[in-house]
């Protein structure tokens, strides 16, 4: 035994004058080695640097995001340096008294003992080469990993030799990293590590395949060398029963960003990180699904939402669908084209607004209308299909009459409209206004809910738009242009926050009625396909679209049943976290008492732009712009060859105003104007007239019917044209 240890010591020494005598091959630096670190799953990181959404890129081992020294558990450094190198914080990467023990069992023919530092196994996860292959290289390749180890001892210091070695060392199956072993075993951070947990991931590293049993009862032993803190068997059994219930195989991917991930995420990068909240995204995603669910019976099956803050632009949630419910659950809604239906109605006032052709005080007409376009008559009808003849701007806004919005519009020109819209970033909006006809201004053209929500936070920034952004940066804001003046955005916003001017149409009582000051539109798309909410605070914006990814009619859903529910839950999260209040009020803006005539509406104050408050005194309407409403000039009719000719009528309408006239068709007079007259028509050119009965016309259109036979007139039809001409006469 003296001699073997002699021979020791002098081989000792041989091998310490050429560690330090030698130069070693080039070993990498700490910060090339984490910098090469590459996850098996690639992360989407929230604002606050918290994973959102994992996709995995990488299929021969499973990965997670590097642990920083200061991020992992002091019990499991404890419990690994413990385990495999107890005197780890005192050598110089080799420990003399553990080799010299080792190699006297070695030559007493005992049973094998390892020497290998915390510094040499993290040689051997650093060049391969330098670990156990043979039994022919094993002496030279421990020289070589002795040699190494003392060189990264004197370049590296020992918590960055422990965090590389937590990092690289392979713990059971697939798992490589404290950070994947932790996640996946015991469902934690690597900082959320009891002692008992930490006792049994230090046991795996001795033996990652070893049984259950074994991997206890070493656990069990290393545990005890926490002294104080130590904990007890029962513990300890618990926590391998917890390691040992996973497969090593099984992982729960954080998923709460799906579509904004397949976005952002690339393969050949590390983690990104961008602007939503993780609890404000995972409350949004339930919120959305749980109300999808709830109208499932009226053929929904999916929605989407996001969250935008006003001052940055910054997206804060962003839910491109209700996952399972959805029937294309790879579907991005969030991006996806449709029509916004009345959602557009407060771009289409403020252009009004903005350029002194109206005011919110200003009286619109909701009475029947026609309109010849190029694909024929449009004829605009409210949800109700009622008419409420004069009202408001505000009330029309508020309570989305659909008549008074087709009127402005036409009073704008489309042009004039579509051009704003593509400000506001509608950029897939055809170039010719024309295009959509009137239509327009009840939203047929195409949109996103991403523009939308944008849009909407144009207004609550006082007419300036910027860019929205999925990531946090300078808020340089570059891009800002002006698209409506501050006092008319104030305008518009303070409409769409009245509760009581929409109340004719809504109730008072409703899913858009918060405690705080918000603004917020709802919108239906022709045949119920989509259903859209947005609205805002000082601070946020929240934007919600509920359909179908198909794109097939829901039953019986509106904006307040169907989307509305979903925004006030998410405003009211934001405005309990985080706080609200109203948007800023220009100076320009001043209120004046309005009384209305013939009090069409209650006296009220309303707000103006300086140079726009009337300086009028309430009067009586007068009757002095009577009009036929329907049918439109120029029209043609075609008859139905399928239809009997004489089951066929033509409605003829006229403004309120043209009640004490007559209608008078091809000088044939056809009776007072009372509602809406049913004309059997007869194929050819028609003027139509309403007059006075003093034969004065006040209005005129012409209009053409095509299709069956000319009708000869029937006694009693000519006899009542005759009754009706000698009343006038």
């Amino acid at each position: 035994m003296k001699r073997a240890l002699a021979i020791f010591f002098i081989g000792i020494g041989a091998i310490g004058t050429f560690c330090f005598a030698a130069n070693p091959a080039r070993l990498p630096t700490f910060s090339e080695v984490r910098s090469r670190w590459r996850p098996s799953d690639v992360q989407l990181l929230d604002r606050n640097d918290e994973p959102i959404n994992e996709l995995r890129i990488d299929r021969h081992g499973r990965r997670l995001a590097w642990a920083a020294y200061k991020e992992i558990s002091p019990a499991l450094l404890r419990a690994v340096v413990a385990s495999e190198d107890h005197r780890f914080w005192s050598h110089r990467g080799v420990d003399l008294v553990a080799l010299a023990a080792a190699t006297a069992h070695a030559l007493a023919g005992s049973d094998r003992r390892g020497a290998s530092t915390l510094t040499m196994q993290l040689v051997s996860f650093l060049d391969p080469s330098m670990g156990r292959t043979s039994a022919r290289r094993t002496v030279f390749q421990k020289l070589k990993q002795i040699l190494a180890a003392t060189a990264i001892e004197r370049r590296w210091s020992k918590q960055q030799i422990l965090e590389a070695y937590l990092n690289l060392v392979t713990y059971r199956g697939e798992l490589q990293g404290i950070g994947a072993a932790s996640r996946v075993m015991f469902g934690k951070l690597p900082q959320g590590l009891d002692a008992s947990e930490s006792a049994v991931l230090a046991a795996l590293i001795r033996a990652p395949n070893a049984n259950r049993d074994a991997v206890l009862r070493r656990a069990q032993k290393l545990s005890r060398t926490f002294r104080s803190d130590a904990p007890s068997n029962d513990a300890v059994a618990i926590a391998v029963k917890h390691a040992f219930a996973s497969s090593p195989n099984a992982f729960a991917r954080v998923t709460l960003a799906p579509h904004l991930a397949e976005r952002m995420l690339r393969a050949d990068a590390d983690s990104t990180r961008c602007s939503l909240d993780r609890e404000l995204q995972k409350f949004a995603s339930e919120t959305l699904r749980r109300h999808v669910f709830e109208v499932r019976d009226h053929r929904v099956d999916d929605g989407a939402l996001l969250v935008v803050e006003n001052a940055t632009g910054e997206v804060w949630a962003y839910v491109g669908g209700a996952g399972d419910l959805s029937n294309a659950p790879a579907f991005d809604a969030v991006r996806a084209i449709r029509q916004p239906g009345s959602t557009l109605k407060p771009f289409l006032y403020a252009i009004a607004i903005d350029t002194h052709l109206l005011t919110a005080a200003s009286l619109l007409e909701d009475t029947p209308l026609e309109l010849p376009e190029q694909r024929g008559i449009y004829r605009p009808l409210d949800y109700d299909r009622q008419f409420r003849g004069l009202v408001s701007m505000r009330t029309a806004l508020a309570s989305s009459l659909n008549v008074p919005a087709v009127r402005t519009a036409e009073l704008v020109g489309l042009e004039v409209f579509t051009d704003y819209l593509r400000r506001l970033g509608f950029d897939g909006l055809d170039e010719e206004g024309d295009y959509y006809g009137a239509a327009l201004a009840l939203g047929s053209g195409d949109v996103s809910l991403w523009q939308l929500a944008n849009a909407y936070r144009t207004l609550a920034n006082g007419g300036k738009y910027s860019a929205v952004r999925l990531t946090i940066g300078n808020n340089t804001q570059s891009d800002v242009r002006r698209v409506y003046s501050s006092e008319a955005a104030f305008v518009i916003s303070d409409m769409l926050a009245d509760r009581a001017s929409r109340s004719g149409t809504f109730g008072l009582e409703n899913s858009l009625a918060t405690r705080y000051w918000s603004a917020v539109k709802t919108g239906t798309s022709k045949d119920m396909r989509d259903n859209w909410c947005i609205g805002y605070t000082d601070r946020f914006t929240v934007a919600v679209w509920v359909g179908n990814s198909s794109g097939a009619s829901m039953r019986d859903v509106t904006g307040i049943t169907g989307a509305a529910p979903i925004w006030l839950d998410v405003m009211n999260y934001l405005h309990d976290r985080f706080g609200s209040g109203q948007v800023a009020r220009p100076q320009q803006v001043v209120a004046a008492e309005v009384r209305f005539p013939d009090a069409v509406e209650a006296r009220r104050r309303e707000w103006f732009i300086g140079e726009t408050v009337p300086n009028y005194r309430a009067g009586n309407l007068e009757d002095s712009n009577p009009r036929i409403v329907s049918p439109a000039p120029d029209t043609i009719v075609a008859l139905d060859p399928d239809v009997p000719l004489g089951a066929q009528r033509i409605a003829f309408e006229a403004s309120a105003s043209a009640l004490n006239s007559h209608w008078l068709l091809d000088r044939h007079a056809l009776g007072a104007v009372r509602g809406v007259f049913l004309w059997a028509p007869s194929p050819g050119a028609h003027i139509l007239s309403i007059v006075r009965n003093s034969g004065a016309a006040l209005d005129t259109i012409g209009f053409s019917v095509r299709g069956a036979a000319p009708r000869t007139f029937a006694h009693d039809d000519r006899h009542d044209y005759e009754n009706a001409d000698s009343r006038l006469q």
